[in-house]
């Protein structure tokens, strides 16, 4: 799975429940890169979003508490484990900061659209520069859009630190599975 995000330079997602920053060429990106895949949500997140349904041209699903939760075009579950497992690796994380820190162990990339700005938030995604689990593989040169500076970042998980899979002692032969955290299942912070 991969995540993808715009942060401002103290890690801020967003603020009642808006985006930060409307950068044309980020959102264009975001288009290109989940168009096609699937991309998992919580309900605020889902609710932002225009007419509160899921985005064209992908696959939505939305991890909420309640079971009963319905929107147009999205499909619902109701924990970390069931999104991980509905999705493939190339598809995405898209929000917000309580779903992103669920589902941020299954994760191997994360697209990051760095902007250098402040702004004031009350949602932010965790910061990967001080996460030893995360490198960049890769920067863009800064650019800029109305005044606004930002550059596309790709981060990767370091499989030399990667905490949620078991030793390889553990894992006979074949590929490593993807192995939850022990409290995964009952993260109740989404």
């Amino acid at each position: 799975m991969q995540a993808i995000v715009a942060v401002s330079n103290n890690w801020g997602i967003g603020k009642d429940n808006e985006l930060l920053f409307h950068i044309r060429a980020d959102l264009q990106r975001f288009k290109e890169l989940t168009t096609g895949h699937t991309v998992v949500m919580g309900r605020k997140t889902l609710q932002s979003l225009p007419g509160q349904k899921g985005l064209p041209g992908r696959r939505n699903i939305v991890l909420t508490h309640n079971p009963d939760f319905t929107a147009p075009d999205v499909e619902t579950v109701c924990n970390p484990l069931q999104a991980v497992f509905a999705c493939g690796l190339e598809d995405f994380c898209i929000g917000g900061e309580s779903v992103y820190r669920a589902l941020l162990p299954a994760c191997d990339r994360v697209y990051v659209t760095k902007v250098l700005a402040d702004a004031e938030a009350d949602a932010f995604f965790p910061d990967l520069d001080d996460d030893p689990r995360w490198q960049v593989e890769h920067c863009s040169e800064v650019m800029e859009e109305n005044g606004t500076r930002f550059q596309f970042v790709e981060y990767v998980a370091c499989e030399e630190d990667n905490s949620i899979l078991p030793d390889s002692s553990e894992v006979s032969t074949g590929p490593t599975p993807f192995v939850p955290p022990a409290d995964f299942t009952s993260y109740h912070g989404f």
